[in-house]
């Protein structure tokens, strides 16, 4: 039913490797500056971009490639790079299972807020001398990726989990006192994963409240200091997301996707599809 090209495995000539890192500006002159199709990974992948020009397509958001960036792509997150130039930087990519065997838990990469697998992903844009410190973690990596010292992986997990941190405290949007962001944690990863369960059926914040035994009022407190958005903004771009790749990728008619998604008639798919977007889903799909 969806039809966009999906990379499953970190290394395709080798299925064990659970992480890869490479120079952006290798991976430009390998695809002899042409554009990627639109693809997503079974794996996260960040890039982290010194000089750049171009744009970045993340789930249909375009975002201009510049200098001192770094992308956060989320696994099943549908993206595609278009380079006017070489870029200078690297592509981090890593599975969960490298996670795993770091003791990197999967809750850590959900409360740093880093990567969202639905929703707007913006780069995060830093000062020139903290790309210099990302810069020299993404080079140690790469140094370590391509060499077989003991426990590089180790070193490797060690290095990925420090760049996480470092992105994470610079963020302005986690500047919240470390009690406030210890009690909400597990209550936005705990929503977050309700979402991605229960999208098609649950359209209302209150379902994900009553499910969590709160109110839907401190759901959306909650919610809206962690991530800076409330609850029915991320319940409106996990089904947004979802139909515009059906919209693009699929053979369905809009009256299925309307009922693929829980509506119980087409024009109320269409009413909300345009409230959250702004165009009529077929404007949609005639403008991509």
């Amino acid at each position: 039913m969806d039809a966009v090209k999906t990379y499953h495995d970190v290394n395709k000539a080798d299925d064990s490797l659970s992480f890869g890192i490479s120079k952006m500006e290798d991976i430009y002159q390998k695809r002899k500056g042409r554009p990627d199709v639109p693809h997503r990974h079974d794996y996260y992948t960040i890039l982290v971009v010194k000089e750049a020009k171009g744009s970045h397509i993340v789930d249909f958001t375009t975002h201009l490639l510049g200098n001192n960036q770094v992308y956060f792509i989320s696994l099943g997150q549908v993206h595609q790079l278009t380079e006017f130039k070489p870029t200078i930087g690297y592509s981090i990519v890593f599975s969960s299972q490298f996670l795993a065997l770091n003791h990197i838990l999967v809750d850590f990469i959900e409360d740093i807020n880093l990567f969202n697998d639905f929703s707007n992903t913006p780069p995060l844009q830093v000062e020139p001398k903290e790309m210099e410190l990302l810069t020299s973690y993404s080079e140690e990596m790469l140094r370590l990726n391509a060499g077989d010292s003991i426990y590089k992986y180790e070193a490797i997990g060690a290095l990925l989990k420090l760049l996480l941190i470092t992105c994470h405290n610079l963020c302005s949007l986690n500047q919240l006192d470390t009690q406030t962001m210890e009690v909400g944690a597990s209550l936005v990863r705990n929503f977050k994963q309700l979402v991605n369960q229960h999208y098609k059926t649950w359209h209302h914040a209150a379902a994900y409240a009553n499910a969590l035994h709160i109110t839907p009022d401190h759901l959306n407190r909650v919610v809206k200091s962690l991530t800076g958005k409330t609850a029915k903004e991320h319940i409106q771009s996990r089904i947004t997301t979802a139909a515009k790749r059906l919209l693009y990728f699929s053979p369905l008619s809009q009256k299925e996707i309307a009922f693929e998604l829980g509506f119980s008639e087409p024009a109320n798919f269409s009413a909300f599809f345009k409230a959250c977007t702004g165009i009529s889903p077929s404007t949609f799909k005639q403008s991509v």
